[in-house]
């Protein structure tokens, strides 16, 4: 019996997927998608041609398709191969290098189907695993996708991507978007607010922030609402289920240790998901699954 498994995760919004797997026997056909795909093999070896060529990709290892790249796969040997896969559409590719660099630019090329990059593999893992985490917030998210493209793109793609001029404004852009997550911590705010409550890009709010403040926006969210959960949990008032200021969070893992007081790194300023079924263009036989993860 085949000790197979697949979570997935798509965007509702945006063309954004993800997969977490572990085949021993399952086998690709030969397929192609219409997004930019950028994987890591975390355990094994999996094997597979594409342009024309064979190629291995062993722990630790980068895959990078073009939109329409052909390409099968299967187990390099019997223990199988555990990975993790994006998917990103072109358009959201194109967005955030724009955000990145200012201007418009072209599509990337990636000539290369493997790339052995260790920094790399490492951003595709932490951006994997806060889409797949429902307690990720947006803006999170937002800042790992961005962060990731720019990197998988200067370090992998066949041109490099020109240096972002800082913006003259930079501390007027911190300032602004740090008063918008004061005034709606409650709220799962996107880095799309801060950028139309600043009117700057995307990417020139993230770096603004972290210029000016030393930590991205969603590591200053995370420690304002450490701050108000503490000052809460020391009036009495229960986080577990709500309260007026809308804080609500899961269950503690233990009783002597919230998941709010768990170290995160970063300094605060100065005073003042959704599980889906795969596509069946994907190249992936639900019949060949042996297990899933319950819902």
């Amino acid at each position: 019996m085949p000790h197979d498994w697949s979570r997935y995760w798509r965007s509702p919004d945006r063309p954004l997927e993800a997969m977490h797997a572990h085949f021993e026997r399952h086998v690709y056909h030969r397929h192609s998608h219409e997004t930019y795909s950028f994987g890591v093999t975390e355990t094994g070896a999996q094997s597979f041609t594409c342009r024309g060529a064979a190629h291995t990709s062993a722990a630790g290892m980068v895959m990078a398709f073009n939109p329409d790249d052909a390409h099968d796969g299967h187990a390099a040997n019997t223990l199988g191969f555990t990975y993790r896969m994006l998917h990103i559409g072109p358009e959201l590719v194109s967005a955030a290098l724009s955000d990145v660099t200012g201007h418009r630019t072209g599509l990337p090329l990636f000539t290369a189907p493997v790339v052995r990059d260790a920094p790399l593999a490492t951003a595709l893992r932490a951006l994997h695993a806060a889409l797949l985490d429902d307690g990720a917030t947006a803006l999170r998210r937002d800042e790992l996708l961005t962060a990731t493209i720019s990197r998988i793109v200067h370090r992998a793609a066949s041109r490099r991507l020109p240096g972002p001029a800082r913006p003259g404004r930079s501390a007027t852009i911190a300032r602004q978007a740090r008063q918008l997550l004061d005034d709606r911590m409650t709220e799962d705010l996107t880095i799309e607010d801060l950028a139309r409550a600043t009117g700057a890009s995307r990417y020139a709010v993230y770096r603004a922030f972290q210029a000016e403040y030393g930590l991205p926006p969603s590591d200053y969210q995370r420690q304002l609402r450490l701050r108000r959960a503490r000052t809460l949990i020391a009036a009495g008032t229960a986080l577990r289920g709500g309260g007026a200021d809308g804080l609500r969070r899961p269950e503690p893992p233990h009783p002597l240790v919230h998941p709010l007081f768990r170290p995160h790194p970063g300094r605060l300023p100065p005073s003042r998901g959704q599980r889906v079924t795969p596509r069946m263009d994907d190249g992936i036989s639900t019949q060949a699954i042996g297990r899933r993860p319950q819902p």
